[in-house]
C-alpha cells in the first residue's frame, strides 16, 4: 500500500488529471503532474509541474524518481513512456491494458474475448480491404479510425461502397474498422474501479446523451431495466479481470430498441459494448457531488493499493457539460447558483473554445425527475444547445 505522505503522479494535465491531484491532495498525497502546456489545468494545483513532451526522458526519469506509482488522465500515452517509468515505480493502469484502448480493432476483439456483445465489424487496412469489409457489414455503417477518434471525431456514416471509399480517403486512408449500424435506443456507462487485490467496485449506471458527438447530459441512474444494468457490469467485470486492470475504467454500452414479438409484445432490448477509456470519464463526474466516494478519490485508492470506496449513490443526479460554445464572453453563473441544488465545477482552462470542455454542474434533487427539469431549466437559460 502507498499511504497519503507520498508522492504519486498522473500523466496528462487537462480537467481529469486536475480532479484527479485535487483529491489526491485532499487526501494527504503529493502530486506530480507530467504536461508540456505551462497552463495547464492539473498544473495549475499540483506540487510539481513537469513541463515536459510525454517523450522526454529526461522528465520521466525524474518523475519516475520522484513517484511511489504513476497513472495517466487519458489512453494516447506512449508506450515507451509508460515502459520507462515502469522501470522506476508503479504504472496503473498498466502499459498493456493501455494499449487495449489505444487501438479499436484490438478493444473490440478483447471484449469478445472477456465476453462482451459487441456490433459486427471488419478490419481496414487498406484501399484493398474496402470491398471485403462492405460485404461483411453492409449498409448502414459506420467507419472510424482505429485510433486517436474521440468524441465524434475521426468517424463518418456510410451507406454505400463509394461512400466508404470516399470517407477512408476523407479520414487519410489510415487503418479503420467498418462497423455495422445498430438501431439504438440509448447509450449507457459503467464506471468501475479494480484495486490490485482484484476487488470491484462499480458506481451506478450513467444514462448519457450525446450533441454533435460530444457528451451532453448524463442521468443518474439510467434508466434502464435492472437486468440489462446488470448485463452491463458483467461485462465491463469481465473486461476488467480480463486486462487485468488496475484503475478506474469506464464502459460504454448501446441499448438495443427491443422488438415486437409473435403476440406483438416488444421483447427486451439488449446491451452491447462501444467502447472503454482506461481512467476516469466524463460521465462519472456526477459522483464528485452525488456519491459516497467520488471516482477520482477511488482512482487514487486503485492506484495506491487501498481497499476501494463506497460508490453507492446518495442522491438523483443530472451532470451537465460547459463547452467553450457558451463563453460569450463568460456565462452569467448566477443563473446556475441560485439554485441551491447545483453544483459548479470549472477546470481552471484560460482560452474557450467551441467544443472544448470548460467545466460541468450536476443538478441534484430527492427525485429524478427534478433533478432532470433542473438541468433541461438551467442549460436551457445558459443557451446550450440553443
Amino acid at each position: 500500500m502507498i499511504l497519503p505522505g507520498a508522492t504519486i503522479g498522473v500523466l496528462g494535465g487537462g480537467q481529469l488529471g486536475r480532479m484527479f491531484t485535487l483529491a489526491a491532495k485532499v487526501m494527504g498525497y503529493q502530486v506530480v503532474v507530467l504536461d508540456p502546456d505551462p497552463a495547464s489545468p492539473a498544473g495549475q494545483v499540483a506540487n510539481v509541474h513537469l513541463k515536459a513532451d510525454y517523450r522526454d526522458a529526461v522528465a520521466l526519469l525524474r518523475m519516475g524518481s520522484l513517484c511511489d506509482a504513476v497513472t495517466t488522465e487519458f489512453e494516447n500515452v506512449p508506450a515507451t513512456s509508460l515502459d520507462m517509468l515502469a522501470k522506476h515505480c508503479l504504472v496503473a493502469p498498466s502499459p498493456q491494458a493501455l494499449a487495449v484502448a489505444q487501438d479499436r480493432l484490438m478493444e473490440k476483439s478483447r471484449a469478445r474475448e472477456f465476453g462482451c456483445d459487441t456490433a459486427p465489424f471488419a478490419n481496414i487496412e487498406s484501399e484493398a480491404d474496402l470491398a471485403q469489409a462492405w460485404h461483411e457489414i453492409g449498409a448502414p455503417a459506420l467507419l472510424k479510425t482505429r485510433r486517436l477518434g474521440y468524441d465524434g471525431k475521426g468517424q463518418a456514416r456510410v451507406n454505400s461502397l463509394d461512400e466508404l471509399a470516399a470517407a477512408f480517403a476523407e479520414l487519410g486512408n489510415v487503418p479503420c474498422l467498418l462497423e455495422g449500424f445498430l438501431p439504438l435506443e440509448r447509450e449507457v456507462s459503467v464506471v468501475l474501479a479494480r484495486n490490485q487485490a482484484d476487488e470491484i467496485a462499480f458506481f451506478p449506471l450513467a444514462e448519457n446523451q450525446h450533441r454533435d458527438g460530444i457528451l451532453d447530459i448524463s442521468i443518474v441512474p439510467a434508466r434502464v431495466p435492472e437486468k440489462l444494468a446488470d448485463d452491463a457490469r458483467r461485462m465491463a467485470a469481465g473486461l476488467a479481470h480480463g486486462l487485468d486492470y488496475v484503475g478506474v475504467m469506464a464502459v460504454e454500452f448501446f441499448l438495443l430498441r427491443g422488438e415486437a414479438n409473435a403476440s406483438n409484445e416488444n421483447t427486451p432490448g439488449r446491451i452491447v459494448f462501444n467502447e472503454m477509456a482506461p481512467r476516469p470519464h466524463n460521465s462519472g463526474h456526477y459522483t464528485l457531488d452525488a456519491c459516497a466516494t467520488d471516482q477520482f478519490q477511488q482512482q487514487v485508492r486503485a492506484l495506491c493499493g487501498l481497499t476501494l470506496g463506497d460508490p453507492r449513490l446518495l442522491s438523483p443526479v443530472v451532470m451537465v457539460n460547459l463547452l467553450g460554445d457558451v463563453w460569450t464572453p463568460q456565462p452569467d453563473w448566477n443563473t446556475l447558483l441560485r439554485h441551491p441544488g447545483v453544483q459548479l465545477h470549472l477546470y481552471g482552462k484560460a482560452e474557450a473554445r467551441p467544443g472544448r470542455k470548460m467545466g460541468h454542474y450536476n443538478c441534484l434533487a430527492p427525485d429524478l425527475a427534478d433533478a432532470l427539469a433542473l438541468a433541461l431549466e438551467t442549460r436551457a437559460a445558459l443557451g446550450i444547445g440553443a
